[in-house]
């Protein structure tokens, strides 16, 4: 069995896990407030005294990114595709289906996570989440974090991954949409119309 098998069959049996606790790994709604990128935004600039003060209780959506775990504390990073908000998991914190997820996550899984709004001792701004629920469980490892892929046809192929684990892509398909969407509009404004020809 291959390292890559090994690690499907792993994230298999641990959604099994989680199926067999009655939690659905893949449920159909689940409603949030902000998204990372929002979130950093609005509080970004919020001094850790205002946050105290202000008691900002959010539930954040986020792809996990990373995952830190230091005896009872655990770090992880949930991003939204434009930005990452750092999640301090105090363990006793959470409720019991929570705290049983966490030991269930994988890099890749989908979380809502709830809870407040505050400052780390570094200065990072933090969701401490009290519940956490997962929206979509990963079956497949997101490719190594420091290096991508490398591969350059398998970027061509799995353009989707390369977008995902590849930030310099993902910044190169942003400016190139916002190109094409900028000179549509311009030219559709002078009243020309696009027309698609055959492609061979």
């Amino acid at each position: 069995m291959s390292e890559l098998e090994e690690q499907i069959a792993n994230r298999r049996s641990k959604l099994e896990r989680l199926r067999e606790r009655g939690v659905d790994p893949f449920p159909i709604r689940c409603p949030y407030d902000l998204e990372p990128s929002a979130v950093q935004r609005l509080y970004g600039e919020r001094s850790a005294e205002e946050l105290e003060t202000e008691k900002v209780r959010l539930r954040v959506p986020g792809r996990v990114r990373a995952i830190r775990e230091q005896g009872k504390l655990a770090f992880l990073d949930l991003h939204d595709g434009a930005a990452k908000l750092q999640l301090f998991v105090r363990r006793n914190r959470l409720d019991e289906a929570s705290a049983a997820l966490l030991d269930d996550l994988d890099l890749g899984d989908h979380l809502l996570a709830e809870g407040e709004l505050l400052r780390t001792r570094t200065g990072e701004l933090s969701l401490a989440p009290e519940r956490l629920v997962l929206l979509a469980k990963a079956l497949r490892p997101l490719p190594e974090k420091w290096h991508g892929l490398t591969d350059t046809e398998a970027r061509y192929r799995q353009r989707y991954l390369d977008l995902v684990a590849n930030e310099d892509s993902r910044r190169t398909f942003e400016i190139r949409a916002r190109l094409v969407a900028g000179i549509r509009a311009f030219l559709d404004s002078r009243g020309f119309l696009e027309v698609e020809t055959p492609m061979m």
